[in-house]
This record gives C-alpha cells, sequence and structure tokens, in this order.
C-alpha cells in the first residue's frame, strides 16, 4: 500500500456514538457556541486527523494543547474551527516508558475499555512477554483479553490456550485465526457499539489482519509470511477504526520495547504471587532464604513457576526504578521553574 493510510469510510459511526462516555461535554469549557468534540483517529506530528459528527477532519492543535497534554489516539478534543484546543479527560490510557534512559511515560491509546494483548500461536508461548503486557493493560484501567492469532498454524490449540490461561491470571485466552474466521466471532463479541479496544504486542503476531478480518475489509496493510511462517512489521502509526458493528478498534505498531511507567499493574497480573507472598512469616520477606517464607515453599511443591516469580521480582524492580527517575524529572522540572520565576522577579524593573 505504499505507505498510505487507508481512509475510512464515509458512513462512519457518529461521533456521538463513539464512545464518549456520559458527560463529556461537561469538561468543556470556554467554547464558542460553534464548538464540536471529536475523536482523535490519528497523531501527525502535531496535526490530527479526527472523527466528527460530519466525518473524518485533518486538524491542527491549539499552542495551549501543545503546552499541556499532547493528544493521543483515542482521546477526546475540543475543536475551535479547525484547531484542537483542549485534550478532555482521559478516562483509561494505555501508557509505557518510551524508549531511551531518561524518557518519560507516552500514551499509546487513550479512552480504551478493552485491552487486546496480541500474540501469535504456531510457536512456543512466550510468556514472559505476555506478563510484561498484561502488567501495562491492567494500569491502563482497561479490562485486558489475550488474543492468540494464527490459530490455523498451531498443531494443539486447547493445550496451546491452556499453558497461556494457566499464567494470565483473571484474564480471557481466545485463540482465532484471520485465515480461516476461527474465533473472530468472540473477538468481535468484545467490541460491541460504544465500545473502544486497542490491540497491542510486538510486530509479526497478526494484528494488522486481524483487524482487516474484523473490519469486514482491507484498511492495514498487511505484508507476506516469512520462511519460519511469522509475519513481518507493517503497521508504522497508531490509528483508530470504526468496526461494523459501531465499536471502534485501535490498531498500533509492534513495540521493540515496553517498558513500565510504573507497578500498578503488577499485582493484579501476578496476582497468584501477590497471594503466597501475602501468607509469609515476616511482612518484609524477600523471598530467598528467610524462615516462614510462603513464596519459597510455593515453588518448593511444585505450586510456583520459579520463572514466573523472577519475572515478578524483576518487573517489580523495573516499575521501582522507572518510578524514581519519574520522581527526579519532577524534581529538575520544579527546580527549573522556580529559577525562572526568579529570574523573572529579578529583571523587572524597579526592584
Amino acid at each position: 500500500m505504499g505507505g498510505q493510510r487507508p481512509h475510512l469510510e464515509t458512513s462512519m459511526t457518529p461521533v456521538r456514538d463513539l464512545s464518549a462516555g456520559p458527560g463529556v461535554g461537561q469538561h468543556v469549557t470556554g467554547l464558542p457556541d460553534e464548538g464540536e468534540v471529536a475523536r482523535v483517529a490519528r497523531v501527525d506530528r502535531g496535526r490530527l486527523t479526527v472523527l466528527t459528527a460530519e466525518g473524518e477532519r485533518r486538524v491542527s492543535c491549539a499552542g495551549a494543547v501543545h503546552a499541556g497534554t499532547a493528544p493521543a489516539v483515542g482521546d477526546w478534543v475540543a475543536l475551535r474551527g479547525e484547531q484542537a484546543v483542549q485534550v478532555l479527560p482521559r478516562r483509561t490510557a494505555f501508557v509505557r516508558t518510551a524508549a531511551g534512559r531518561g524518557s518519560g511515560a507516552q500514551v499509546v491509546a487513550a479512552n480504551v475499555d478493552v485491552v487486546l494483548v496480541v500474540d501469535a500461536l504456531g510457536a512456543e508461548a512466550r510468556l514472559r512477554r505476555i506478563e510484561r503486557y498484561l502488567a501495562v493493560a491492567w494500569a491502563s484501567g482497561a479490562t485486558p483479553v489475550v488474543v492468540l492469532t494464527k490459530a490455523d498454524l498451531c498443531a494443539d490449540v486447547p493445550a496451546a490456550v491452556a499453558q497461556v490461561a494457566e499464567d494470565a491470571v483473571g484474564v480471557d485466552v481466545l485463540p482465532v485465526s484471520a485465515v480461516t474466521g476461527s474465533g473472530l466471532a468472540a473477538v468481535r463479541e468484545l467490541v460491541p457499539a460504544g465500545c473502544t479496544a486497542a490491540m497491542v504486542g510486538p510486530s509479526g503476531v497478526g494484528k494488522s489482519s486481524l483487524l482487516n478480518a474484523l473490519a469486514g475489509q482491507p484498511v492495514a496493510a498487511v505484508a507476506g509470511i516469512r520462511g519460519d511462517g511469522r509475519g513481518r512489521h507493517t503497521t508504522t502509526a497508531r490509528e483508530l477504526h470504526p468496526l461494523p458493528g459501531g465499536g471502534l478498534l485501535i490498531d498500533t505498531p509492534g513495540m521493540r520495547e515496553l517498558a513500565l511507567a510504573d507497578g500498578e499493574g503488577l499485582s493484579a497480573t501476578y496476582a497468584d504471587v501477590a497471594d503466597w507472598a501475602a501468607g509469609c512469616r515476616f511482612r518484609d520477606c524477600a523471598h530467598r532464604t528467610e524462615p516462614g517464607c510462603a513464596v519459597a515453599a510455593a515453588i518448593d511443591r511444585g505450586d510456583l513457576d520459579p520463572a514466573r516469580f523472577v519475572a515478578w521480582r524483576k518487573l517489580q524492580a523495573e516499575a521501582h526504578r522507572q518510578e524514581l527517575r519519574a520522581d527526579a524529572r519532577a524534581r529538575a522540572a520544579e527546580s527549573a521553574r522556580l529559577r525562572a520565576l526568579h529570574r523573572q522577579l529579578r529583571a523587572r524593573p524597579g526592584r
């Protein structure tokens, strides 16, 4: 498709049905009578593709928006003419730490009801990677669901699903094939009218093929299959797509890195480990050699996979480091603000 973005049909779902939620209008202040509310479908270097009651439009971002909350796909924005002047408060947000040592939080998708954590069948289950995506998904405030694509390439789908389901505590696991159509109905049920879902996962797991199958038409480019049966990276930008049933689906590019922004989703992702840890004799148990450690006992009995425990500790440490970085950035920003204010005061005439 030469990198061109597929055009959204003009008969798209009206903006009033695009998961605005109750009371959206009350968050918009200072708008003239002709002001509008629109849903962000795509962000391209300061320009937004938005969905309105009249259809798709391209608008620019006012300076005040750039200085405040940067719009993300899925956001609701207030429009004044051909400018987005305000980002409305978010209900939920899938947030990762952007790549780079000193990086901050990056909103991948906003106002999402369901996060589809997508991985492919046909190879060994990548449980640790799924756990990482689930941790970020739980922290978003949305409901995570694991979707296992390419079921047509898997010799034993029930066994593969059972392996992932045992690890994805409290999360539905759905196998699907965009080739045969198997499982598509179950995924469609997750995105009914008025619901917004986001697909996240690494490159090559079949997100674009799944989107096309759910949309009933080719709305995303799909690359050929490699010699090892895996797909190639095709999606280059996050984009919100209306589905035939009235729901919306945000497609995201494969993420080379998915660093946690905080540790909020770890207790849900590793609910079993947290339950064992709550039974330790000492509240500050490090789960190593302390007497009365319920976690160590569970590992010894075979009730807890030691690899899962190690992954839990690793993500805990990562989240802690990121929280320390965020605190340091906040302190640095406040210090810079105070220095600038002090310089302004000294520069005032008559002082």
